[in-house]
C-alpha cells in the first residue's frame, strides 16, 4: 500500500511509519508543500527494485524474458517432472 504523508505529519509519526514499513511492507510518499520529495520503503522493496532495474537494463535478459513469455503463451512448456529428468541427465 502506498501512503502519502507530509513532512509535518511524518515527524511525530516517524516511529509508526517505520513500524508499518517493516511489518506491513507499506510505502510512503513524503510531500512538502504538496509536492512529492521522498519515498520511504522497506530495504527488501528497495533491493528488489534495484534488482529489477538491473535486469531491465540488460538487453539480453529482457530478450530472454520476452521469448519465455511468448513460449508460455504458445504452450511451449514442460512439466516439473520433465524438467527434473532433464536436469538429472545434465548432472551425469
Amino acid at each position: 500500500m502506498i501512503n502519502n504523508v507530509t513532512v509535518k505529519e511524518l515527524r511525530p509519526e516517524l516511529h509508526n511509519v517505520i513500524q508499518n514499513i517493516d511489518t506491513k511492507l507499506e510505502r510512503y510518499i513524503i510531500t512538502k508543500h504538496g509536492k512529492p520529495v521522498a519515498v520511504m520503503m522497506s530495504i527488501d522493496d528497495y533491493e528488489s527494485l534495484l534488482e529489477t532495474l538491473e535486469i531491465l537494463s540488460d538487453k539480453e535478459a529482457v530478450k530472454r524474458i520476452k521469448r519465455a513469455k511468448r513460449q508460455i503463451k504458445e504452450g511451449k512448456t514442460i512439466s516439473i517432472e520433465e524438467l527434473k529428468e532433464k536436469t538429472k541427465k545434465l548432472n551425469v
